[in-house]
């Protein structure tokens, strides 16, 4: 669907940015100022990285607040209808939505699957809207993209959330007929960094709008957008703190313009593009929230926004599941099918059990967001970095399987007369996972800090660069006097099988992520005792605590998938099968990082870097044809 409003996409670029220099110290205060720092909710994972393990907060998982029943399942079945008859691979062929599918998507409701019944959507649950986005993100990520940048991190998301009676009941009815919407916060200059963010919002003289101006890069859904949720900073002065302020904004305005189409290697369809704002005026009530409160409103968005993720990852490892199945069945090499080859065998075994722990730990983040009950923030970020991280592996591995017929395209294939599988279009689109949302670098940060603000809050001036020598000296006593006490706390992490008696064959691999909770713990407090505050800068270190947190995560959230499955249906005990091999498999990946947390690499490899940053070993890149130098490099 076109917006006659938007400057066309052809239009002349916009000038040049002013790059506004930032300092370490005023993007990390950024940074803090938007995190929520209170728990008034209990979270999982939070408790696993203090030394305990809540399988209570788990097992069973929680139940919704409400349920859709026949009526979600009704849906689901409309909607995995009408996909079996649109024609995947062509909507990834061809840049853009057809109008046709757009119009037969607003007919379904599929843009209003998350807004609630009273302004005209569906109001369904996380839990059918995520298997919503499964079903079409296997069939065509053109869609899937489509809608979930439209419902989990577009307009409708934080207009449910934070907007107005006066704002919902304005666009929220809009959005559900149809109207696409999207999120523009990163920048040229500007990603997981927004201290940096230049785009600008000044209220005008008579108070009554603000007046917009700067540009937004990889904004999904802009092209073809009616809305978006635009992040700019606004200025302080006259008791206004300023800061990054989120709005509303309708792209038939005068002064915006769609200036380039993006396209990549994946996500073919998608509708993405770069959005210049000029002198662009937004009425005051079309702002979400107060000024500066813009960045908390984009993490509490991204926070459920982020779910839609690991669910979409699981359910591609399932579909890339079939496909080594059927293929390694009937594909023989030296005179056996090739799943009877062990290297290949074992390839399908880790897949199977892989696709079972990423939809253990999706149910489980969809579960825990439908309940009401828990703060979920480290839940979908754990989800989204498990999920993304093994996702690739499985797709990955079922390229190498079908071999050239993975790398060859559906279409090639269908023209010599073999059936489409597009396991090439399944690997360049699960690629972006890691990426999308916050990348799984900055997952690990987001983590890690929670993981040691404990230990920060009891460091006070200690880990003030500028706090006097006395008060970091005072406060020295009682970081020590606190680090002793956690380790005592977390120094008798036993626990047997007895303890957990009732996952049967699972419970030494609970027990065990139970005495790795508390091995967890001591790491951080033996982190924090050889690094003290420069702890955080050693992301070495944080990245492999927090990657052996998502371990024990994903382990928890299966033992508890397979036994609710046995349970359920006692005649089939596959669900443990593939939770055993799992667990056995992550239990030597969790030992493997413990063995390296402080890996004497590290410093190596960090001072060989900067030696590549400084052109000493520019020798090793003689002998080719270089590539374009970016902006800003000289040669």
């Amino acid at each position: 669907m076109s917006n006659s409003g938007v400057d066309a996409v052809e239009s002349a670029p916009p000038p040049p940015p002013v790059h506004r220099e930032v300092s370490e110290k005023e993007a990390r205060q950024v940074a803090e100022a938007a995190r929520e720092k209170d728990w008034t909710l209990p979270s999982f994972v939070r408790e696993l990285y203090l030394g305990r393990l809540r399988m209570d907060l788990i097992d069973p998982f929680p139940t919704p607040e409400h349920e859709d029943g026949e009526r979600g399942r009704e849906y689901l079945q409309k909607l995995e209808a009408y996909l079996r008859t649109v024609d995947g691979d062509e909507l990834d062929r061809v840049p853009g939505m057809p109008r046709e599918v757009h119009a037969a998507l607003a007919n379904l409701g599929a843009f209003g699957m998350k807004i609630p019944q009273e302004y005209g959507g569906l109001g369904l649950s996380h839990r059918t809207y995520t298997r919503a986005l499964a079903l079409c993100g296997t069939h065509s990520s053109t869609i899937s993209s489509t809608l979930s940048a439209h419902q989990s991190i577009g307009v409708p998301q934080p207009l449910v959330v934070f907007g107005t009676e006066e704002q919902k009941r304005r666009y929220l009815p809009r959005l559900a007929k149809g109207a696409i919407s999207g999120f523009a916060l990163t920048e040229t200059d500007v990603g997981s960094d927004p201290a940096r963010m230049r785009c600008e919002a000044v209220l005008s003289a008579d108070g009554k709008e603000y007046v917009l101006n700067g540009t937004k890069l990889w904004c999904t859904n802009a092209p073809i957008a009616e809305l978006l949720v635009v992040m700019a900073r606004t200025p302080a002065g006259e008791g206004k703190k300023g800061g990054i302020t989120a709005f509303i904004v309708e792209m038939r305005s005068k002064g915006v313009s769609v200036t380039h189409r993006c396209s990549f290697m994946g996500l073919t369809g998608i509708e993405n593009g770069v959005v210049h704002f000029e002198n662009v005026r937004i009425p005051v009530e079309d702002r979400l929230l107060e000024e500066g409160r813009g960045l908390k409103l984009a993490l509490v968005t991204l926070d459920t926004g982020r779910l839609g993720i690991p669910v979409q990852c699981a359910a591609a490892g399932k579909w890339c599941l079939q496909v080594v199945r059927e293929w390694a069945g009937v594909r023989k090499q030296w005179g056996a099918p090739i799943g009877k080859h062990e290297a290949v065998a074992h390839m399908i075994s880790s897949i199977a059990s892989d696709t079972f722990a990423m939809e253990a730990v999706s149910d489980l983040g969809v579960a825990l967001a439908d309940s009401g009950k828990f703060d979920i923030r480290l839940e979908a970020a754990m989800g989204k970095l498990f999920n993304s991280e093994t996702g690739w592996r499985v797709v990955d591995r079922t390229m190498q399987i079908r071999g050239g017929r993975g790398y060859e395209t559906a279409e090639s294939l269908a023209a010599r007369g073999e059936a489409p599988i597009a396991v090439e279009r399944a690997l360049r689109s699960m690629r972006i996972n890691r990426i999308f949302e916050g990348s799984s670098e900055i997952m690990r940060l987001f983590i890690a800090r929670e993981a040691v603000d404990p230990h920060l809050e009891k460091a006070g001036a200690v880990a003030d660069a500028d706090a006097a020598l006395a008060a970091k000296a005072k406060d020295a006593v009682g970081l020590g006097v606190h680090m002793a006490g956690w380790v005592g706390q977390n120094l008798l992490g036993w626990s047997r099988k007895s303890a957990y008696g009732r996952y049967g064959d699972l419970a030494g691999h609970v027990a065990f992520a139970d005495r790795s909770a508390h091995r967890l713990a001591r790491g951080i407090a033996a982190a924090m005792a050889r690094h003290g505050p420069k702890l955080e800068r050693r992301q070495a270190v944080l990245f492999r605590l927090v990657d052996i947190g998502a371990e024990l995560f994903a382990m928890c959230a299966t033992c508890v998938q397979a036994t609710a499955r046995v349970k359920a249906n006692p005649a089939d005990t596959s669900p443990v099968q593939l939770a055993d091999l799992f667990c056995r498999q992550s239990r030597k990946r969790v030992n493997d990082l413990f063995k390296r947390l402080f890996d004497d690499t590290d410093r190596d490899a960090y001072r060989l870097a900067q030696g590549v940053l400084d052109g000493q070993y520019k020798w090793l890149e003689q002998g080719i044809l270089p590539p374009p130098a970016p902006e800003g490099v000289e040669r």
